[in-house]
């Protein structure tokens, strides 16, 4: 098999769930295809997509070198990262005690940051009416979860022992930290804590793949429509 054929399939675009996986691809080194999902236009509802990502969501991946040398398809950004961490042995320890630690902190965004400053971010946004009852509740539990990760990095460099998954996986979160209505000034060590990460190259080319399609959805009404109108159909 061909270096070619080797590469894990990527289904992505620009958002903080898919930064996760390309920063953890371009840290690991491994070859790599982007196939944009457009969200905008759709594209996530094709029966394609659906396939390997039955909750409509990008990230997802196909590694044509799974388990017992079979492809597997893995969908949502926490499974995708634990899933690299293990194949590759990278940035997720192997010690469970260790391993507990990164867990912990890749659940906490995944069920918490992640959701809450999406809503900070929908709220702020994209809502096609103030309301501000929402804006100030979502804002301020983004503040109260800045918080918490700023306390947790007091005397630590990353959030659990060394450099891993959950720092990867939070950092996308609170990159767009100003549309969340929030100022790191306030959170010193979360600051320094970002400011390192942002100095990795491999993470700075991760935010960059595909930051050619990213565009201002408050300004695309169609868009909108077809993120925010999803029912059961």
């Amino acid at each position: 098999m061909s270096v070619q054929d080797k590469a894990i399939e990527l289904y992505y675009w620009p958002t903080p769930n898919g930064w996760k996986v390309t920063i953890l691809l371009e840290e690991l080194g491994v070859p790599y295809r982007v196939n944009y999902v457009n969200i905008g236009q759709g594209e996530q509802f094709e029966p394609s997509f659906l396939a390997i990502s039955p909750n409509n969501r990008m990230p997802a991946i196909i590694d044509p070198e799974g388990p017992g040398g079979e492809p597997i398809s893995v969908f949502e950004s926490g499974a995708i990262l634990q899933y690299l961490g293990r194949k590759f042995a990278q940035f997720y320890p192997t010690d469970e005690r260790a391993r507990v630690e990164v867990d912990q902190w890749l659940f906490w965004q995944m069920g918490g940051l992640g959701p809450m400053a999406g809503q900070a971010h929908h709220f702020r946004q994209y809502a096609p009416e103030q309301v501000p009852y929402a804006i100030d509740r979502y804002t301020n539990e983004v503040n109260r979860l800045y918080g918490v990760m700023n306390r947790r990095l007091a005397g630590r460099a990353f959030l659990a022992g060394d450099y891993s998954i959950a720092d990867m996986a939070c950092f996308g979160w609170v990159k767009p930290h100003k549309n969340q209505g929030q100022d790191l000034a306030d959170f010193p060590d979360l600051k320094r804590w970002f400011e390192t990460l942002l100095a990795r190259p491999a993470v700075a080319r991760g935010c960059e793949i595909g930051i050619e399609y990213r565009k201002t959805l408050g300004d695309d009404k169609d868009a909108q429509k077809v993120l925010f109108g999803q029912k059961a159909r």
